[in-house]
C-alpha cells in the first residue's frame, strides 16, 4: 500500500503552495504521486462541490451538508484514493475527514460521535498515515484569503466559526500525534516549508534532509 498525506487548516494557511511543494519533495525522492482534493476529487465529488461551497443554497441544513461531504468522500476513495494506495502510489489530499471533524464538528458544532459513525462506515478502518495542519490565527488566515478572492458559502461564515474550527484542529492533534502534526503557518514560506521537511521526516516519509539539499 502507498503512503495517504492530507493537509489542513482554515482559510488562508497557505494549503495550494504548501502541497505544491510537498508533491515536488516527494516526487525527488521517487514517491509517485497523486494529487487531489475535498470535496471533490471525481466527477461527483466536484458537483457536490459545487453544491456545498456555492451561494446558491444558503440555508443548506447543517446534517444535509456533513451528509453531502461524506458523499462526495465515499466516491473519491472507491474512484480515486484507494486505487492509488494498492498500486503503491502516495496520495496527496487537500482536506480529508479531518475537516469534517473541524468544520462541522467544532464550526457547525454537530455531533462527532455521528461524524465517526460515518467516518467509520465510509472509511472502514483507512485513515491517513499522516496529516499536516497548517495552523495560523484566524485573523492573519482570513485577512490572506480576502485578498485572494470571492470567499464561497462556508468562507464566509464569521470569526468566531473559524475560532471554533481553528480550535477543533489543535485539538485533533494533540489527540493523535501519531498521525496528526501541527505547522506554525503564520511565519514566511521558507519557515513554514523547513517545518514541513522536519515533520515529513519525523514521520518516515522522507529521510532526514535539509531544505538546502533538496534545492540544491
Amino acid at each position: 500500500m502507498g503512503k495517504f498525506i492530507t493537509l489542513e487548516g482554515i482559510e488562508g494557511v497557505g494549503k495550494t503552495s504548501n502541497l505544491r511543494f510537498i508533491k515536488e519533495l516527494l516526487e525527488a525522492s521517487g514517491h509517485d504521486c497523486v494529487v487531489t482534493r475535498e470535496p471533490g476529487g471525481t466527477n461527483l465529488g466536484e458537483a457536490l462541490r459545487g453544491l456545498l461551497l456555492s451561494h446558491s443554497d444558503e440555508n443548506m441544513s447543517e446534517d444535509a451538508e456533513l451528509l453531502l461531504m461524506f458523499a462526495a468522500r465515499a466516491e473519491h476513495l472507491a474512484k480515486v484514493i484507494l486505487p492509488a494506495l494498492e498500486k503503491g502510489q502516495t496520495v496527496l489530499c487537500d482536506r480529508f475527514t479531518e475537516a469534517t471533524y473541524a468544520y462541522q464538528g467544532g464550526g457547525r458544532q454537530l455531533d462527532t460521535d455521528s461524524i465517526s459513525d460515518l467516518e467509520d462506515w465510509v472509511q472502514g478502518e483507512l485513515r491517513p498515515d499522516m496529516t499536516i495542519i497548517l495552523d495560523a490565527p484566524v485573523e492573519v488566515g482570513r485577512a490572506r484569503a480576502s485578498s485572494r478572492s470571492e470567499p464561497d458559502r462556508i468562507e464566509k461564515e464569521q470569526d468566531e466559526f473559524f475560532q471554533r474550527v481553528r480550535a477543533a484542529y489543535i485539538d485533533l492533534a494533540e489527540h493523535y500525534p501519531h498521525r496528526i502534526c501541527l505547522v506554525d503557518a503564520s511565519v514566511g514560506i521558507e519557515e513554514v516549508q523547513h517545518q514541513i521537511l522536519e515533520k515529513l521526516s519525523e514521520f518516515d516519509i522522507l529521510e532526514p534532509q535539509s531544505l538546502s539539499d533538496i534545492e540544491a
